[in-house]
């Protein structure tokens, strides 16, 4: 009988329905996440200056941080851009912004009509064409080759000696420059004279302003360029190149099969940020390389505006150099936003 009731006990239990948590029964048992979720909630509700007010009294010394940096672009950068509106005035400086003769769109008007406009335009886009297709492979290049050196220090000194220039003020880099290049002393000169040659006054020759501009770009920019391209190549996974290795690949292989399609993202970032810059080009290096004997080549749309509006004969022409920038600006715009679109399309990058 004993024995027959253990039977019945243990059936009983093997039938008997599951038990549900405690959570389940109770229904009103939180969840372990609900705590967080609450919260976020909560945060949600705030408003955004609420929100914003309480992250200041958080991270209040990386605010007081920013504060120098902030006052500088309001001062110098976003300030400054209210002065844009004497392009639609015919600005005077004794009358003053208020009180000059509005004119709307005149001064874009005449944009189109003068007939030294298109000479200046074609002059900008030969130069930054020019450093897009010379000057921007070469930092890629050099990036590549450095990364294969195997000698740590060998690298590292190589790359800091590349990088100097980059510090040098366009004045250093030109004077340089005419030194080497002087009809009478240069080094170039020399040679060529010893070679039965005549000399040649490179800098008052308008045929080779472009090709010295390139030079002084590479030599000054290089540099700076090739470190970004580096620091993304240290972020390549070692593994992939012990498997190419692994497979019989060599360093060609790895090169242009691992390296390069690894570092192509930046490589797109920076083509369009060049893209963006091929109306701006270096107005100081062109100034201190500027004389009237190569205006044909040397003379570019920012050394149009700078003479129109300070050198002008007369009261200088503020609201005309405006017009002239802000139509510069506007086209430079138009072309970032058109290449970020088709870096996106094809290569799924995009700059913003």
């Amino acid at each position: 009988m004993h024995c027959q009731h253990g039977k019945e006990t243990k059936m009983s239990e093997r039938i008997r329905p599951p038990r549900q948590s405690k959570q389940r029964m109770s229904g009103s048992a939180s969840h372990p996440y609900d705590k967080q979720t609450a919260a976020l909630a909560v945060r949600e509700k705030k408003s955004l200056p609420q929100r914003f007010v309480k992250d200041i009294k958080k991270n209040w010394i990386l605010y007081l941080l920013m504060l120098p940096g902030v006052i500088s672009l309001i001062l110098f950068k976003i300030g400054p851009v209210g002065g844009m509106v004497i392009a639609f005035e015919k600005f005077s400086a004794f009358q003053g912004v208020f009180g000059s003769k509005w004119v709307w769109f005149d001064n874009f008007k005449r944009i189109f009509q003068d007939p030294y406009i298109p000479k200046v335009v074609v002059n900008t886009i030969l130069l930054a064409v020019l450093s897009i297709v010379v000057v921007f492979p070469i930092p890629i290049i050099f990036s590549l080759f450095l990364n294969e050196i195997r000698q740590k220090w060998v690298r590292n000194t190589v790359q800091s000696l590349s990088f100097l220039p980059y510090f040098i003020s366009a004045a250093v880099m030109v004077s340089i420059m005419s030194t080497i290049l002087s009809p009478s002393s240069g080094i170039v000169n020399n040679i060529i004279r010893a070679s039965g040659g005549q000399s040649i006054n490179f800098m008052a020759k308008p045929g080779w302003f472009r090709p010295l501009y390139v030079i002084l770009e590479v030599w000054q920019s290089f540099g700076y360029s090739a470190i970004i391209y580096i620091a993304a190549m240290m972020n390549i996974d070692p593994s992939l190149y012990e498997a190419a290795e692994a497979d019989g690949a060599n360093r060609w292989d790895k090169m242009f099969h691992i390296t390069l399609p690894s570092i192509s993202t930046s490589i797109i970032v920076m083509l369009i940020i060049s893209v963006g810059n091929i109306f701006t080009v270096n107005l100081d290096r062109i100034l201190l390389m500027y004389n009237p004997s190569v205006y044909d080549t040397a003379d570019v749309i920012q050394t149009y505006v700078y003479r129109i509006a300070f050198e002008s004969k007369g009261f200088p022409d503020y609201s005309y150099g405006t017009a002239v920038n802000i139509l510069k600006s506007v086209i430079a715009f138009v072309l970032v936003t058109a290449v970020n679109k088709l870096a996106d399309k094809f290569a799924e990058t995009r700059l913003f």
